[in-house]
């Protein structure tokens, strides 16, 4: 009984997801907590500090530049 492979038959670029598909903002606001868990940072006072600078500096803007 053949094995079947289903990717091996696809190309590369039926594999990729598809960039739309990347981006996990649903349009609601940012707050400084997802920016400092998006970046990989433990919340503390001064991470958190740092987020809301550039988030008042980048907007919810400075949640997609951290995220594919």
């Amino acid at each position: 009984m053949p094995t079947s492979q289903p990717d091996a038959s696809r190309s590369s670029e039926d594999r990729t997801t598809p960039d739309d598909l990347l981006h996990t903002r649903t349009g609601t606001e940012v707050s400084p907590e997802d920016l400092v868990l998006a970046s990989g940072k433990d919340i503390t006072p001064h991470t958190l500090e740092w987020a809301r600078r550039k988030l008042e500096a980048e907007g919810p803007a400075a949640l997609d530049k951290l995220l594919p």
